[in-house]
């Protein structure tokens, strides 16, 4: 099993879901020739060829509407933003639409699709390429926001998301892409998504964390450590809807009703 990083994490998902489910297609701009300009999508023009990985105008708005009237019509449209801080003009389609047509249509019609972008800083780029927008999609009722923190989360929470018969808003942080490797196994095992994941145990105090900042988390858990205090660690994963149950059982006072 070869160790890969997170965004070669991402390039194995997206692989693996598209050769098993025909109704995957991958859209957005420069992911088809080039790969993406992390190379996230790299080698699925040549594997699955422009019916499925589609290059598509620099136009955000374009590419959040076809996703979601791909959505709507049966497939599974994974769609990239090239950054995060490009994502603006696409609110009105993610917003108004894609979290809303299940309701809309009172479950008559969902809306199975991923938006996809690299979030964050981190990485020393400049305006618009370094923006955390997942408070921003986390107040939106209808959205999931899933944010990995390393390559195996990254593998099984995109194949999740993929499979998720909801808009799912994948966030994945840019200072991460190439940091660290981990090996991932290619067996389709997703993670669920809506909940959180205890990320290092602990006896003496709580620390709760997601993306990028989870490693800085764990480096101050071991530095709390070596002074005598256990610190357990929390990474939340999916910010919305925020897993409850495990903050409840956690935190909860004594006594509490």
């Amino acid at each position: 099993m070869a160790e890969i990083t997170l965004v070669e994490a991402v390039n194995l998902a997206l692989h693996h879901e598209m050769a098993c489910d025909p109704e995957v297609v991958v859209l957005g701009e420069d992911v088809g020739v080039d790969g993406g300009v992390f190379r996230a999508t790299l080698g699925l023009l040549g594997k699955f060829g422009p019916q499925r990985v589609m290059d598509t105008p620099l136009a955000e708005t374009l590419i959040a509407g076809m996703a979601i009237g791909m959505a709507a019509q049966g497939l599974r449209p994974v769609a990239e933003v090239q950054f995060s801080g490009f994502v603006y003009p696409a609110l009105d389609q993610v917003i108004n639409h894609a979290s809303r047509l299940r309701h809309r249509t009172r479950g008559r019609v969902t809306c199975p699709m991923v938006l996809r972008m690299p979030n964050g800083g981190g990485i020393h780029a400049p305006e618009h390429h370094s923006e955390s927008v997942e408070a921003l999609f986390a107040h939106v009722p209808g959205l999931r926001v899933v944010v990995p923190s390393s390559p195996k989360r990254a593998y099984r929470l995109l194949l999740a998301a993929i499979r998720d018969p909801d808009p799912v808003i994948f966030l994945e942080p840019t200072r991460l892409y190439r940091l660290v490797k981990q090996e991932v196994a290619d067996d389709g095992q997703a993670l669920p998504l809506d909940a959180c994941h205890v990320a290092r145990e602990g006896t003496d105090l709580t620390l709760v964390s997601w993306g990028a900042m989870m490693h800085d988390t764990l480096a101050v858990a071991s530095d709390l450590e070596q002074e005598g205090i256990s610190a357990e660690v929390i990474d939340v994963a999916t910010l919305k809807p925020l897993d409850l149950r495990l903050s409840w059982t956690r935190w909860r006072a004594p006594g509490a009703a």
